[in-house]
């Protein structure tokens, strides 16, 4: 079984440097994410980003996946790939991306609302992104693995939401997916103590009714059991004392998407 790896203070800095480029990336697909684009001229553009900044897609090739990115329409959970669908008004498009720059990884997710969406889902976006938020005052010297995931877990479910038991976030950093397995339910107090120098990839995957998820036979997709929307969130986190140090940013995205509204 592998150990935690523990990362320095300089290879944080790398992979806060890999978390950055992935911001960044999803930050160009906000720029022309709308009605009417394929999900594989996203990827396409990402890919030519993230080479064109010195870096690697990580999800290329991982594991054999075909694509530099992740994206998962409606409820499409994640692992979702890149293909001729065509974007529509309404829409929830979950996009996933991960980087290689100097050998580090980073790790992160945004779900955009396409155009007009409708009150369960502008609910379902907010909620998991607020999940996400609660997650991260968790991530801190001294808590448990199990805080973070209660956190998730309770301020979902509170909002009447189910929290996807079978995948789940990790460390990231050295590898793409590394251990701990950080789960988005379970018991405060539960779990492994958290210390600095772990790196998490924290990832709420919230669904719109039931936490019943069904996996497809292409090895990948994973899809609502009951066919409703699902959102996903997701930062790399460095564990600190006192208040966690987030290396990817949700603010270009939001910048961009400000200036287009």
């Amino acid at each position: 079984m592998s150990k935690i790896h523990y990362k320095s203070l300089e290879e944080i800095e790398l992979i806060r440097e890999s978390s950055l480029l992935v911001s960044k990336t999803l930050a160009e697909v906000a720029k022309v994410i709308k009605p009417g684009i394929t999900t594989l001229a996203l990827d396409k553009l990402a890919y030519e980003f993230i080479r064109d900044n010195g870096a690697v897609p990580a999800f290329l090739n991982y594991g054999g996946f075909p694509n530099s990115l992740c994206i998962s329409p409606n409820e499409q959970v994640v692992h979702g790939f890149p293909n001729d669908y065509v974007i529509q008004e309404g829409d929830l498009i979950s996009v996933d991306c991960g980087v290689i720059k100097n050998n580090y990884f980073g790790d992160s997710a945004y779900t955009f609302s396409i155009g007009e969406t409708n009150e369960e889902q502008q609910k379902l976006v907010k909620v998991t992104q607020e999940c996400l938020a609660f997650a991260i005052e968790k991530a801190v010297v001294g808590m448990r693995i199990g805080d973070i995931a209660h956190a998730v877990q309770f301020h979902a479910e509170s909002n009447g939401f189910g929290v996807v038991r079978e995948l789940v976030g990790h460390g990231v950093g050295v590898k793409l997916h590394e251990k701990p397995e950080v789960p988005n339910y379970g018991k405060r107090g539960s779990g492994i103590k958290l210390e600095e120098g772990m790196v998490l990839a924290i990832e709420p995957m919230i669904n719109a009714g039931t936490a019943a998820v069904k996996f497809w036979k292409d090895g990948w997709t994973v899809t609502t059991k009951d066919n409703k929307p699902s959102a996903h969130f997701e930062h790399t986190v460095a564990i600190k004392k006192g208040k966690a140090d987030v290396l990817s940013t949700f603010s270009l995205i939001e910048e961009v998407l400000k200036e287009k509204s």
